[in-house]
C-alpha cells in the first residue's frame, strides 16, 4: 500500500513563501510520477504541477508559473513544492498524488491547508 503524507502548510501573508513536502512510502518512489493538486472551498480540485519519475519533465498551471517549483528527491522518497510570491487566490488544501504514469494519479495524501492573508 502506498502512503503519502504532506506537510508544510500554514498561514502566510501575501507575497510570502511556503515549502510543502510529501513523503511517500510503501513502494519504490522513483517509479512514480508525482503531482500537486489543490482545492479551494466551492471549487473543483485542480492540478497545480507535476513531475516525471526522473524529474526531467515538469508541468505548471499558468496560474503558478514562475512562482512555484516542484522538485523531488528519490533518495528521500519525497517531493517538494516551493511556493513563492503567494497570492490570496493560492489559498486551498494542497494534495500530493502519485501515479504510474505522468498523466494519471492513483494515490493521494490527506492534504495540507495553505492560507494566504491579504
Amino acid at each position: 500500500q502506498v502512503q503519502l503524507v504532506e506537510s508544510g502548510g500554514g498561514l502566510v501573508q501575501a507575497g510570502g513563501s511556503l515549502r510543502l513536502s510529501c513523503a511517500v512510502s510503501g513502494r519504490t518512489f522513483s517509479l512514480y510520477a508525482m503531482g500537486w493538486f489543490r482545492q479551494a472551498p466551492g471549487k473543483e480540485r485542480e492540478l497545480v504541477t507535476r513531475i516525471s519519475w526522473s524529474g526531467g519533465r515538469t508541468y505548471y498551471a499558468d496560474s503558478v508559473k514562475g512562482r512555484f517549483t516542484i522538485s523531488r528527491d528519490n533518495a528521500k522518497n519525497t517531493v517538494y513544492l516551493q511556493m513563492n510570491n503567494l497570492k490570496p487566490e493560492d489559498a486551498a488544501v494542497y494534495y500530493c498524488a502519485a501515479g504510474d504514469t505522468y498523466f494519471s494519479y492513483s494515490y493521494w495524501g490527506q492534504g495540507t491547508q495553505v492560507t494566504v492573508s491579504s
